[in-house]
């Protein structure tokens, strides 16, 4: 599935939402942006989405699936979901703002 013009709602559902942790805010102030995205998106289609929503060209893209775990708690079993996550570099002087 290509990225196209004719799908601008696509990116709300590429970009599911910033990944919001310590790390990812000390690399933001460096101008590294994480995010959770569709398991089915590619880099192209994550930096046409962060043109789109933010207005900001991205430098790099690094993606990295996050494999579902097997958590154990109050006596039961079960399994925490797997993600992707994209790293985006922006060039300096740009920042998203994601507050």
């Amino acid at each position: 599935m290509a990225y196209s013009d004719k799908n601008k709602n696509l990116d709300s559902v590429l970009l599911k939402r910033p990944h919001v942790t310590e790390k990812a805010h000390s690399l933001g102030q460096e101008g590294v942006y994480t995010f959770v995205v569709s398991p089915r998106a590619n880099k192209i289609e994550i930096k046409d989405a962060i043109k789109a929503v933010y207005k900001v060209t991205p430098k790099k893209i690094n993606v990295i699936n996050i494999p579902s775990k097997r958590v154990f708690g109050r006596g039961r079993g079960g399994m925490k979901s797997g993600y992707r996550k994209a790293v985006v570099y922006l060039k300096k002087g740009e920042k998203i703002d994601i507050a």
